[in-house]
């Protein structure tokens, strides 16, 4: 039966914003407060899924959360009409105000970890959520995004969905951007590489938090039926994360049978790939398809230049059996070290044949790269048929899309433009236009 991996996109929300929210996060704190432009953000997102469907690469579209998540804020103790409890929650608190109105589900790679059903033993596709319990805007993304994967990927018979883990410290969880999954080709069987911030050690960042537990991924190993042979667990460098890599897919990237990497991304990197690389003979007995790697070191890119420029939260996109294309913010094209990284990479003896640039600058100033916007899921045909077919992107969808952004999202939004009274109704009346193009009708119980 024939496999091939599916991106499901975050389609970038009316509410896109610039609070610097993210600890951690160089590029989102840097652009705090700046003027946003959501209906070019959405564009931009809207853009680059296109651009994979013109490549050949079945491209989903995940919808966004409502916002302002009115339920939240009653819950924090504001009351009232919509209209007050906005205001008083932006005249008392508002950081709170942002955190409700925070657009961050485009961020699909956090939304969930996934299990690809040849890895799982009973032969389905498994779904975790992300409880991102780190930060308050992204800890309430949970409550929207189960219920939306289970609307999506609604067949039992090829999905499985689990709840969140435990909102609790132990268990922090940001979804696949820290889950690889490596495979000679995605009909064969893989390897699930969970990389982890912190664990019962002293290992640890000082200066910005480790976002995913060695407890976590543990927890999803189990829940995904995953078997031993088909997992291993890596420990993110706590020195790259107080450079700003607070997710592995800043600093590491792989598809199919290539890692791209820098030599600074994991503790005792030299002893874990040479585990992986034992792994993969086991996994994969004659396979034709070796398991390729190319570690990036200072010299040829620093960590600050990676976290500029978001080289490894690029996408790997297949070109045939054996070539990748490249597909890398624009932010690449600053830096003429990156752009020679970039060159010596295309070089190198690995499947990475070409490059292309594409520009995602309102996702890239809150710190978000191609790599960010999409959630994979490898998938074959009679899962990709089980699935809601009208949020699978074709040019009807994809003109239908910017026509709904022209008409709904707002050309620019500056901060004190959350506390506007028409905001939250312009939303949902957008997402209420927005089921009815990719019918999913009881998506959003609004509140407003």
């Amino acid at each position: 039966m024939h496999y091939q991996e599916v991106n499901f996109d975050g389609l970038i929300g009316p509410s896109h914003n610039y609070a610097g929210l993210s600890l951690g996060n160089i590029a989102s704190d840097k652009h705090k407060g700046e003027v946003a432009f959501p209906r070019l953000a959405a564009l931009q997102g809207l853009e680059k899924m296109w651009r994979l469907v013109q490549l050949g690469q079945p491209q989903g579209v995940l919808p966004p959360a409502p916002r302002p998540d009115i339920a939240t804020l009653r819950s924090l103790g504001f009351s009232g009409s919509i209209d007050h409890i906005v205001r008083q929650a932006y005249r008392t608190a508002p950081h709170l105000l942002a955190a409700c109105y925070s657009a961050s589900t485009m961020w699909s790679a956090n939304a969930a970890t996934i299990t690809a059903s040849r890895d799982s033993t009973d032969g389905r596709i498994h779904f975790t959520p992300a409880n991102l319990t780190t930060s308050l805007h992204r800890s309430i993304e949970a409550n929207y995004t189960a219920p939306m994967l289970q609307q999506i990927f609604n067949d039992q018979a090829y999905f499985c969905h689990h709840p969140p883990l435990p909102s609790q410290s132990n268990f922090a969880d940001e979804g696949a951007a820290n889950h690889t999954r490596l495979c000679p080709n995605h009909s064969h069987p893989g390897i699930n590489l969970f990389v982890y911030g912190r664990d019962n050690s002293n290992l640890a960042p000082q200066v910005y938090p480790a976002r995913q537990t060695r407890e976590a991924c543990e927890a999803i190993a189990r829940q995904h039926q995953l078997p031993s042979g088909n997992r291993l667990l890596a420990q993110q460098n706590p020195e790259a994360i107080d450079q700003g890599v607070f997710h592995n897919d800043v600093i590491c990237v792989g598809h199919r049978n290539f890692l791209m990497l820098h030599q600074q991304a994991l503790v005792d990197q030299e002893q874990l790939l040479r585990a992986l690389r034992e792994q993969w003979r086991h996994l994969s007995p004659g396979t034709d398809q070796p398991l390729i790697i190319t570690e990036f070191s200072d010299k040829i890119l620093t960590v600050s230049e990676a976290v500029s420029s978001y080289l490894f939260n690029s996408q790997l996109i297949s070109q045939g059996d054996q070539n990748m294309r490249l597909l890398a913010p624009t932010n690449c094209l600053q830096s003429s070290r990156v752009l020679a990284a970039i060159e010596w990479l295309i070089q190198g003896d690995n499947p990475v044949s070409d490059v292309e640039y594409v520009d995602l600058t309102q996702s890239m100033n809150n710190g978000g790269g191609p790599a960010c916007l999409r959630l994979r899921v490898p998938m074959n045909d009679a899962e990709l048929s089980a699935l809601n077919p009208a949020v699978l992107l074709d040019f009807s969808l994809y003109s239908q899309l910017k026509i709904w952004i022209d008409k709904h999202y707002r050309e620019e939004l500056k901060p004190d433009d959350l506390t506007d009274p028409n905001l939250p109704f312009e939303i949902e009346t957008a997402l209420d236009d927005l089921t009815n193009i990719i019918d999913l009708p009881k998506l959003y119980p609004f509140q407003v």
